[in-house]
């Protein structure tokens, strides 16, 4: 059984949906936390609910904008600081950026989400890795998505973003993989999490539940996942025991980016 026990692991996006949930798990294998996320009040409700469950934690959290290179290379120096060593990354914040088509996409807006969905996972993958190489030891998980694996309508820019995420995940897995880092990325479908209830609102405005519902039912598995679903395969991946996967993109979907017409 994969253990995270003693292990340090930085997640980013740590103060709610996939990133709290994977904290959780984390946590439940007595692994040391650095948590970074931009919302303050957030994270802090997120450590008071880890602390609670699991008092013995050793756990710091870390305001931090990943689309900040600097900000980056800090929130990596304070967990150096304050645990010795970053065994496992999860590289997880990021945004959805509204739903618009491609010609009428707003570039600024466009910028935005390159610079915290792209720019940020590259940032956290430059300045993790080297700490993970002079270890000879580390696990990095980039967040796709399905979106990364097919085209999304109406959402232009995380579609990019998160092709791109794949690709630099396949770069990391083949660069750094002879010092003992193993690189992978996830990719979620319709998980329930606050950006997929916020997408629902977008599609939907005045029966978001209706948007849910479609979704689901387009689903081979006929609902969402949920986020503890995501959070065991990111364990596993984040552990001793994912030695010999390396650069895969994994789909966490219910089987929706293996259909082809409607299931």
């Amino acid at each position: 059984m994969s253990t995270l026990k003693e292990k340090t692991i930085v997640i980013t996006g740590a103060a709610m949906g996939l990133g709290l949930a994977a904290a959780k798990e984390a946590a439940s294998q007595g692994a040391h936390l650095a948590l970074v996320d931009l919302n303050e009040a957030a994270l802090q409700e997120a450590k008071a609910a880890i602390v609670e469950s699991f008092p013995e934690i050793e756990l710091i959290t870390i305001i931090a904008d990943v689309s900040d290179e600097a900000a980056v290379k800090n929130y990596v120096g304070e967990t150096i600081n304050a645990f010795g060593r970053i065994d496992g990354f999860y590289n997880n914040a990021g945004i959805e950026g509204g739903q618009t088509k491609l010609i009428d996409y707003d570039t600024e807006l466009f910028k935005k989400v390159i610079d915290i969905n792209l720019l940020g996972i590259h940032y956290g993958l430059r300045y993790v890795i080297p700490v993970m190489q002079k270890q000879g030891y580390g696990r990095i998980v980039n967040v796709s998505s399905v979106a990364g694996l097919l085209g999304a309508v109406d959402r232009t820019a995380y579609v990019a973003t998160k092709h791109a995420v794949a690709g630099l995940t396949k770069v990391a897995a083949i660069e750094y993989a002879k010092d003992g880092v193993v690189t992978n990325a996830i990719a979620p479908g319709f998980i329930y999490t606050p950006m997929v209830e916020e997408a629902f609102l977008i599609m939907n405005p005045d029966n978001p539940k209706a948007a849910e519902i479609e979704a689901s039912q387009k689903n081979p598995a006929k609902r969402l996942g949920q986020p503890e679903e995501v959070a065991k395969v990111v364990a596993f991946l984040l552990s001793e025991d994912c030695s010999y996967v390396n650069g895969q993109i994994i789909a966490i979907d219910g089987g929706q980016a293996s259909a082809y017409g409607p299931v």
